[in-house]
């Protein structure tokens, strides 16, 4: 059973920058598809980011595009979050997901992955 912990949450003034890191456990980490969401408080929570078992294939939420990117070290067995151009309205606890189904490909649907970290918050001050 693969395990997800995040790190790399702060508080950051806006315009400014975060990484964040999600570590798993187990060898199969590269076979599967992972995800970046995000919940606000009093809100739903949000997809972010996802990328394939193969690496290169990513997908963001349109309002991530371009400030956000998704990237993974399946040596490390990490997967990342660059954070750019940081908004008050991207404060959220950011949660890193996996869809432990082998060769699996990215998805937005947050109901197709299995396994979820405990989260990190992220706080941007205006």
């Amino acid at each position: 059973q693969v395990q997800l912990v995040e790190s790399g949450g702060g508080l950051v003034q806006a315009g400014g920058s975060l990484r964040l890191s999600c570590a798993a456990s187990g060898r199969t980490f590269r076979k599967y598809a992972m995800g970046w969401f995000r919940q606000a408080p009093g809100k739903a929570r949000e997809f972010v980011a996802t990328i394939s078992w193969t690496v290169k294939d990513t997908y963001y939420a349109d309002s991530m595009k371009g400030r956000f990117t998704i990237s993974r070290d399946n040596v490390k067995n990490t997967v990342y979050l660059q954070m750019n151009s940081l908004k008050p309205e991207d404060t959220a606890v950011y949660y890193c997901a996996a869809v432990t189904v082998a060769y699996s490909v990215g998805t937005s649907e947050g109901d197709r992955y299995n396994t979820w970290g405990q989260g990190t918050q992220v706080t941007v001050s205006s």
